[in-house]
């Protein structure tokens, strides 16, 4: 089974474990004549709804060579997806997932902190080992 597959079925545990109703697998996402739910690697977009609050998430494992790379295409395709999302689903928030691992070793640095916060970026944390959601920032 590949990274992808593997943090796909981690996230989507540890949301359901966390009781939400996961309500696409993956959210269908349209801008313009673009189709931006197509899995691309290590990435898919997955929605969840509880209590009225619906979310879609976007899973990224950064096991690649290298993180800043990595990191690039991330925020881009974030922001892409936060944009394409406003107009779809407006209430719909997107959140990016990472592993416990990848935040503490890599976005907790100075610099990727201060894009994540420029740049609103919306995180889930979770544990790999244990299926669960760490932490929700903010």
């Amino acid at each position: 089974m590949s990274a992808r597959d593997t943090f796909h079925q981690t996230v989507k545990i540890a949301l359901e474990k966390d009781r939400w109703l996961i309500t696409h697998d993956p959210y269908p996402l349209q801008a313009g004549s673009f189709n931006l739910a197509i899995d691309l690697g290590a990435e898919t977009v997955i929605a969840a709804e509880r209590e009225g609050r619906k979310i879609a998430v976007e899973i990224k494992s950064f096991l690649g060579p290298s993180k800043i790379s990595q990191f690039y295409s991330a925020l881009g395709q974030f922001i892409t997806y936060r944009t394409a999302l406003e107009k779809q689903e407006k209430e719909r928030n997107l959140y990016l997932a990472v592993s416990t691992d990848i935040y503490e070793k890599f976005l907790l640095t100075p610099f990727i902190q201060k894009l994540i916060s420029e740049n609103k970026i919306y995180l889930i944390i979770f544990q790999i080992q244990e299926e669960e959601i760490e932490r929700w920032l903010p």
